[in-house]
């Protein structure tokens, strides 16, 4: 979509085939409500964007201006009727406010009330996400796809379809609401693909088909939307090609299969050149049910000119699995800093640790402050000292190289591997997962990193160029209910200057703190 060789009719032509799919933006209403569903024929109430599981795909262009209004229309208790959204991987330049953590970038937006969030998405394109930044209310239902398309897209010669049809969610989903069930499950009910899935013991419901032409090359950008486990992710019967790693263009790469965390994001091209059939797409949680059978954890890819039938394609072992460190990025490949260990400004280790109900780094657990902390800081607070959660907020120097180092022991963090996502900011990942190297020359660079098991020793870097507080955490989001975060205070002197707020955004708090405990 968006190629550069379009005409001006032909890419009106496509924006409009993409509204009349379903997809927004970049201007629009974006509603919030509760109402039961039933993706995978068990029937809960859920938190919806727009009465829709995912939410509807949000899309616009390099350079467009955002402005999406969310209206709270909440009035189930259990799962929170206040809400905040996150736009996953978009920097925030400048608009801080608008970035969504609830205490961390702004008030919750109370139910009654809407709240828009403006910015303008600058230098960046590709795979997004957005999702409820409160508590564990993204895990009930308020999580869908983003997609920035680049009229430019230096891939673009490498396909031929990318469009709202070959956007592919993955999700975790839960029969109980996550405020109702345990503080950290054992795994999801179910898998579903582009919103739909089975259950081991329910229905033979409708899985998802994604439709292709044989001959065609297609872009699909595969996004996880998961609150918890892990997926493997394949094709029976096709190679994928991977050109973008969490919106960064990165040298193609031929895989079988993609292992995705919560939060991350892959573009492949697929060829649709095998024989016109029905092929099984399979999504392998790391917890709960590990198996296919009875078609859980699956969709369908589809030729045209198949039958409407369900696959009896045959499940093969991955020869060429993705391995993270074969990804190299397109642009400025090099990492920032010096090609050494601790080879930079500021370098700070994280130390994990568990007492059995919460998680810890550097001996403190994220406990969300009553003032959100950009409000702290726009109201006069600088030092890290000065600034709550107390031990959880660590300030960053501005114009500056930084590098993260995640290291894994046997006991020190359980339920790994722990996806961390940092907000602001893509990182170049100097050392990967399962990787004892260390590469300083064409690293990985993405927003959401695996950091293992034990004996890893995941590092990061990065460069401070974005002022405000960003939050690091992990982005399993029952992990982060548990304190598994820490705010980072980026270039604090200058946040008053470089991002201001909307009269709205100042509004969100007074009117958040007067409601009562059954509205919160």
């Amino acid at each position: 979509m968006g190629r550069s060789t379009l005409s001006t009719s032909a890419i009106f032509g496509l924006t409009f085939i993409r509204a009349a799919l379903g997809a927004i933006g970049p201007v629009t209403d974006l509603t919030i409500t509760n109402a039961d569903i039933s993706p995978d024929g068990y029937t809960r109430a859920a938190v919806l964007a727009n009465g829709v599981f995912p939410g509807p795909l949000i899309s616009g262009n390099v350079g467009d201006n955002f402005q999406i209004n969310v209206v709270d229309n909440l009035s189930n208790e259990t799962m929170l009727k206040s809400t905040t959204v996150h736009w996953h991987g978009i920097y925030q330049r400048g608009t801080n406010w608008a970035d969504g953590p609830a205490f961390v970038n702004q008030c919750p937006i109370s139910t009654g009330n809407s709240f828009l969030y403006d910015f303008t998405v600058t230098g960046q394109a590709g795979t997004f996400w957005y999702h409820s930044h409160l508590s564990t209310q993204y895990c009930d239902g308020l999580r869908g796809p983003m997609v920035v398309y680049d009229p430019n897209d230096p891939h673009a010669d490498l396909y031929d379809v990318d469009d709202e049809s070959t956007v592919i969610t993955l999700s975790d989903w839960y029969h109980t609401a996550a405020k109702l069930g345990p503080a950290f499950p054992l795994g999801p009910d179910s898998v579903l693909i582009n919103g739909l899935g089975r259950y081991t013991g329910g229905n033979a419901t409708d899985l998802a088909v994604i439709n292709v032409e044989q001959g065609k090359r297609y872009r699909f950008r595969l996004v996880s939307i998961s609150c918890d486990p892990n997926f493997t992710f394949s094709i029976d019967g096709h190679n994928m090609t991977i050109i973008e790693v969490d919106a960064v263009n990165h040298e193609p790469l031929t895989v079988d299969s993609i292992q995705i965390y919560a939060g991350q994001r892959y573009s492949f091209v697929l060829t649709a050149d095998q024989a016109i059939d029905n092929y099984w797409i399979r999504a392998l949680p790391s917890g709960g049910t590990v198996s296919f059978d009875g078609g859980v954890n699956s969709a369908i890819l589809r030729y045209s000119g198949a039958a409407e039938v369900e696959p009896t394609t045959e499940k093969t072992m991955s020869m060429s699995p993705l391995v993270e460190t074969d990804l190299v990025p397109l642009d400025s490949p090099a990492a920032p800093g010096d090609p050494v260990v601790g080879g930079v400004d500021y370098a700070l280790n994280l130390n994990f640790s568990f007492n059995g109900t919460r998680f810890f780094i550097n001996g403190a657990t994220f406990v969300p402050p009553t003032v959100p902390v950009l409000l702290q800081i726009l109201s006069g607070a600088s030092a890290a000292a000065d600034l709550l959660p107390s031990g959880s907020v660590f300030t960053l120097p501005s114009n500056s190289t930084i590098e993260l180092s995640f290291p894994i022991t046997a006991a020190n963090a359980p339920g790994a591997p722990h996806p961390f996502h940092l907000h602001g900011h893509t990182f170049s990942v100097v050392r990967s997962a399962g990787s004892s190297e260390y590469n300083y020359i064409n690293p990985v660079r993405r927003d959401v990193v695996n950091t293992g098991t034990a004996g890893d020793n995941v590092t990061i870097r990065f460069t401070t160029d974005n002022p405000g507080p960003w939050f690091l955490h992990c982005h399993i989001d029952f992990h982060l209910e548990a304190g598994f975060a820490i705010v980072f205070s980026e270039d604090t002197g200058e946040v008053s200057s470089f991002t201001t707020p909307s009269t709205a955004w100042e509004n969100l708090c007074p009117t958040y703190d007067a409601l009562t405990a059954s509205d919160l």
